[in-house]
């Protein structure tokens, strides 16, 4: 009897220059506590960003509003998917109360996709905003939205709330997509960012490094957004969170992602977060000026 080879799964193995800071301090403990007594989601948490040390350490969180179970399956993610629960009426209230008890000077919310909603989230997204505002007057703001399956009446509900900073990622290259964002379509996230700047705002999305992705791939993408409006950029190193997510292909140097962001600048965008451990929100309040 032939006795067959077992399979395994291969996977690369990190770097050392892919080290995370555990949470600690009084400052994270604080951030801790709020998100707790305001039964908040972040997309630190749901997301399993490998910043939160650092920024609950900082005194900052992204808030995600709409629940924490997401009608997409982006393969990357990881945040729940599924049939998506009630959200809480209660919730853009108590997301404002939280960022004035925390003094956040500047907040980023994002959400998941609700995609079986009429409205998608849209009102819940601009009750959030002018609360925020109305509580917390001098407190700038970035909202990481979805893409509304091009339902850009309701894009524009969101967006008139005029949030400092809009942002929307395209997450990967153009060839990837059926891959890592079945639900999505690059073209559409192309066109709400082109929308969002001809309504005057500061444009910002996000792509994820080591996919599988070609340098000149990635050049196209800063080529797209640059064509359609956006400013700032942000590139992050893809960290696979389970094994039924999609493997690692790459761990991108820390020198590539200091030459894309040099050619992102020279391209012409406005501003380039580049390194292994960027994520959209990561020092988000630099995205201003």
């Amino acid at each position: 009897m032939i006795e067959l080879p077992v399979l395994t799964e291969v996977r690369i193995k990190k770097p050392s220059w892919l080290k995370v800071k555990l949470p600690t301090g009084d400052s994270y403990r604080n951030v801790r506590k709020i998100v707790d007594q305001y039964k908040l989601h972040t997309i630190c948490e749901s997301g399993s960003c490998p910043n939160m040390g650092e920024c609950w350490g900082e005194g900052t969180a992204t808030f995600m509003i709409l629940g924490n179970i997401c009608t997409r399956s982006c393969s990357f993610c990881a945040v729940a998917t599924g049939r998506a629960h009630n959200y809480n009426l209660d919730e853009p209230q108590k997301v404002a109360e939280a960022i004035k008890l925390m003094k956040v000077k500047h907040a980023v919310i994002t959400s998941v996709n609700r995609d079986e909603l009429p409205d998608k989230g849209a009102t819940v997204w601009a009750n959030t905003i002018r609360l925020i505002k109305e509580l917390n007057p001098t407190t700038t703001m970035e909202t990481l939205i979805p893409d509304f399956q091009s339902k850009w009446d309701l894009l524009y509900k969101v967006i008139d709330e005029k949030p400092e900073v809009v942002s929307h990622n395209m997450e990967t290259v153009k060839r990837l997509y059926r891959k890592i964002r079945p639900q999505a379509k690059y073209e559409r996230s192309l066109e709400q960012i082109l929308k969002t700047k001809e309504r005057g705002l500061r444009t910002k999305s996000g792509v994820m490094l080591g996919l599988g992705e070609t340098d000149e791939e990635v050049y196209e993408v800063m080529d797209d957004l640059i064509k359609h409006g956006c400013d700032v950029l942000t590139l992050g190193q893809y960290l696979q969170p389970t094994k039924m997510h999609v493997a690692v292909e790459e761990f991108v140097t820390p020198e590539k992602f200091q030459h894309f962001k040099q050619v992102g600048l020279e391209k012409g965008l406005k501003y380039v977060e580049s390194g292994a451990l960027v994520r959209s929100s990561y020092h988000a309040e630099k995205h201003l000026a």
